[in-house]
């Protein structure tokens, strides 16, 4: 009864996302946009920050709170501007802008060949498409990348059971593995689901992050990409721009890169608190986590600036430092959080929910099956 309620509740949450949405599309052609647009959108920002509260659900709430209250806000204050993915000339239509604004998607344009800047443009797009390509090509994309991805996670699941023989830093990588995993299949589904149905380009959302080398290469190439398509252009490009005036274009990328992290972290304490259901006072620890890893990628920036790539480490030996120092650092800060908020309780309950439904649904197809069956085998014999 309660998974029931708590799916009525998700289908009204996500009923009224597209109801905002198409007001936000409304005004997109009604008022200029700048600081004219931007007290119209203001509302919408606040009412999806609100939404997520309103699901309890580890999986459905949590997902929520990520797609509208991160990525559709952020998205509808560049669109407050005139900028980002919502905005277009023309305009793209309603069931894109919708699924645009708060899915893992978005639009590659074709050129007009006969513009003045083509060359520069078809030249940076044959570069996107090229590191797009590559990106697909590294991450081995397909049923079967996704298929034991699944199988992993539901293997994981049934090693927790037996937690309490395993040392409790060993289930928090274990947690940290599962995280990625369903992370990765929830975005990989939403993202496919928009494909098959508005026949969009997508995101790559991971690119094998096992693999990084560096920091840089983690946080800005292989981790939750759509995060940093986002944060790009909300936080990093505005903060650039002022510091390239104030400490020139060399150096204006540490401040931007932190303050880029910073963002991140306080986005990350939101998402906690909705996992918590409001409930539970954030600690500021996850916010530290971001921080202190934006401050070492300052650091590493400088070091490659400095050595000028005069030197560099062998990459199997700066990838095993690198995944380590993300491991470490998480399992001090991040990974403690999935049980204080008892997220690993509720999806464990979540995870019985689910195959009791699956058990009773197989059931119950199976009997209208046995069913079908005596009905005909009686129709033989009294036929």
């Amino acid at each position: 009864m309660e998974g029931g309620m708590e799916m009525i509740k998700f289908i009204k949450v996500w009923l009224s996302v597209a109801v905002l949405l198409c007001y936000c599309y409304g005004i997109g052609s009604l008022v200029p946009k700048g600081g004219k647009r931007l007290p119209f959108v203001l509302p919408v920002v606040c009412i999806f920050l609100y939404l997520p509260l309103l699901l309890s659900s580890a999986h459905l709430g949590g997902t929520t709170a990520f797609f509208i209250a991160w990525l559709a806000n952020f998205k509808l204050l560049l669109f407050a501007f005139g900028k980002g993915p919502l905005c277009s000339d023309p305009s793209i239509s309603l069931p894109l802008f919708v699924a645009v604004a708060c899915l893992p998607i978005k639009i590659h344009k074709k050129e007009n060949p006969y513009s003045e800047n083509y060359t520069h443009v078809h030249h940076h797009h044959q570069n996107a498409q090229s590191a797009y390509k590559l990106i697909k090509m590294s991450r081995s994309e397909g049923p079967l990348n996704y298929a034991i991805k699944g199988l992993l996670s539901a293997a994981l699941v049934r090693v927790y059971d037996y937690s309490d023989s395993i040392h409790p830093k060993i289930i928090l990588l274990l947690y940290a593995f599962h995280m990625y995993f369903i992370l990765e299949l929830i975005l990989a589904v939403t993202a496919a689901l928009a494909r098959s149905t508005l026949g969009l380009e997508l995101e790559p959302q991971f690119n094998e992050p096992y693999l990084s080398t560096s920091l840089q290469d983690f946080w800005g190439k292989r981790w939750n990409l759509m995060v940093t398509s986002i944060l790009r252009p909300t936080v990093y490009k505005p903060t650039l721009h002022v510091f390239t005036s104030v400490i020139g274009p060399k150096w204006a990328p540490l401040p931007a890169v932190f303050a880029t992290f910073l963002v991140s972290g306080l986005m990350h304490e939101l998402e906690f608190y909705y996992l918590g259901l409001g409930q539970i006072k954030p600690t500021g620890e996850v916010m530290w986590f971001f921080v202190f890893h934006g401050f070492c990628l300052m650091v590493e920036i400088s070091v490659k600036k400095a050595l000028t790539g005069n030197y560099r480490l062998p990459g199997w030996f700066s990838g095993l430092l690198t995944v380590a120092f993300v491991m470490v650092t998480g399992c001090w800060w991040f990974f403690p959080h999935i049980v204080r908020y008892k997220l690993d309780v509720r999806a464990f309950e979540e995870y019985a929910a689910l195959g009791a439904f699956m058990k009773n649904a197989t059931q119950n197809i199976l009997g209208v099956y046995n069913f079908y069956d005596e009905f005909n085998a009686y129709l033989s014999h009294y036929g």
